[in-house]
């Protein structure tokens, strides 16, 4: 649907899978932020009326670590709002299954270090 309004859509190269900088592309995201092992700061670079970031992190734990995503929208006039406000629903079963397997993959990789 992005591509239909004219933006990136959701399929660009990676300069590597393991190593990111700020400006790389990630889908419909570009780097806008990384501390190794604790925050990334991705921009969406799709076409909504408003500016949108995702920002996933992790953080020490008791228990090791603990995952944490945070998705912000700023709307531009009562089109971003309604907008936000229709997408909600579906937002929700996104960023759920993102942070599965994101969270899923991680504990992947920690059992292989093992």
């Amino acid at each position: 649907m992005d591509r239909l309004a004219g933006g990136v859509g959701l399929r660009r190269g990676r300069r590597t899978l393991r190593h990111l900088r700020v400006g790389d592309a990630i889908d419909l995201w570009r780097v806008e932020r990384v501390e190794p092992g604790h925050l990334l700061l991705l921009r969406a670079e799709m076409r909504v009326p408003g500016r949108a970031w995702l920002e996933p992190a992790v953080e020490p734990s008791e228990d090791g670590c603990t995952y944490r995503q945070r998705a912000v929208f700023f709307p531009r006039g009562l089109t971003g709002r309604l907008y936000w406000l229709a997408m909600l629903p579906f937002h929700g079963l996104v960023f759920a299954g993102m942070v599965n397997r994101i969270v899923a993959l991680a504990e992947r990789e920690d059992s292989h270090e093992m």
